[in-house]
């Protein structure tokens, strides 16, 4: 049996009453005593604490001290403009693999001399050696696990993170930079999983708790666990890795190709020379044979991932299925994400999802299923 790893807020998680699960290999909060709901909603009135130092975190440094040659040796596993990326600016990235399959989806900041990286958490082994043999020859690839990860989440946030450091003001979303937190040098992104305004900040771990705990004594902040964190980001319309997106899926496919700069695709400056470049290129051109979308089902009965998807109320077979799906606290009803044929993936197309042997009806719906809160000025 596998022994459980605990990040370093493990004993305040426990003494705030959390119950604790096993996630990604790691002793993780699903819920405190407010329960999910609660959470949920207090997050999108107010400010939400999450641990996630269950990530990865990983610095790319240039053997040469020039960080273009770092990002443009990044740009061989990514489909992204990382040569571009100003300094102090952060963007989401996905690894590839040969046949335009996502191996991870992360978070690529440049720091100055250095890029840093936020993977997930069930990838970072893999992603780190995969950064390992394709990058050793022009960078220096370090595993960062002295450090903790802290999410603030919520239109509450910004005052709440203000009153310890209060030049995050000023930032805006996706904006990266150096902070002092109680006493502790910080890494914080402007930035967040939830569809909120809010801040990541990776800490020191011998620091973490301290800082959990100065910013759970500010009015308007609470700790969340999984389950709110998982209902926040589906609202949101945001894949989660190994659900929305893994190797069978492409980003094409997933509707993540606003992710892939124009530098990088065809015609482009720097067009291609990523895995699977061949394939995704062609789809950012001609269209692929199926598309993520939203799904709002038309009864209260939530729609739960592998649910299949029929065209018709009755015969045929299956045209897709769900990946992601679960009760909306904001919207106080279900929703859901799923894989349709492309010419099935209008916004107002009626589907029907199978659940215990009866269909139930289902509208295709745009992304997100809730307005952004993010501080894009």
């Amino acid at each position: 049996m596998t022994t459980l790893k605990r990040t370093p807020l493990y004993d305040l998680h426990v003494s705030l009453g959390a119950r604790m699960v096993p996630f990604a290999g790691y002793e993780m909060p699903v819920q405190y005593p407010a329960g999910i709901m609660k959470e949920h909603l207090h997050t999108r009135s107010a400010a939400g604490l999450f641990d996630v130092s269950h990530m990865g975190q990983i610095a790319i440094r240039p053997r040469s001290g020039n960080l273009r040659d770092a990002a443009l040796a990044l740009e061989t596993l990514v489909p992204v403009d990382v040569a571009g990326l100003p300094e102090g600016r952060q963007r989401y990235g996905l690894f590839t693999d040969g046949s335009g399959g996502i191996l991870d989806d992360l978070m690529i900041a440049n720091r100055g001399d250095h890029l840093f990286l936020v993977v997930n958490a069930a990838c970072k082994e893999q992603d780190l050696a995969h950064l390992e043999a394709g990058l050793a020859a022009t960078c220096i690839v370090e595993n960062l696990p002295h450090r903790a990860l802290l999410a603030l989440q919520g239109p509450a946030a910004e005052a709440a993170l203000a009153t310890l450091a209060p030049d995050v003001a000023g930032m805006r979303f996706m904006d990266v930079r150096t902070v002092e937190l109680v006493g502790a040098g910080c890494i914080v992104s402007r930035s967040g999983y939830t569809g909120e305004d809010g801040y990541e900040i990776s800490v020191p771990a011998a620091d973490a708790a301290r800082l959990a705990q100065a910013l759970l004594a500010i009015d308007g902040v609470a700790p969340v666990g999984l389950g709110a964190r998982d209902s926040l980001r589906l609202e949101a319309g945001l894949c989660l890795h190994g659900n929305d997106i893994d190797t069978t899926t492409t980003p094409v496919e997933a509707s993540l190709e606003w992710a892939i700069q124009k530098i990088r695709r065809a015609g482009g400056e720097r067009a291609g020379g990523f895995p699977g470049a061949d394939v995704i290129l062609k789809q950012l051109c001609a269209g692929a044979a199926r598309r993520r979308v939203g799904l709002q089902p038309e009864t209260k009965a939530p729609i739960r991932a592998g649910t299949p998807l029929f065209a018709e109320e009755e015969g045929g077979e299956p045209i897709g299925g769900v990946t992601s799906g679960g009760f909306a606290p904001s919207l106080e009803a279900p929703v859901a994400m799923g894989y349709v044929p492309t010419k099935q993936a209008g916004v107002g197309t009626r589907l029907f999802a199978e659940v215990r042997g009866k269909r139930l009806p289902v509208v295709v719906t745009s992304l997100p299923f809730v307005t952004p809160g993010y501080k894009r000025r």
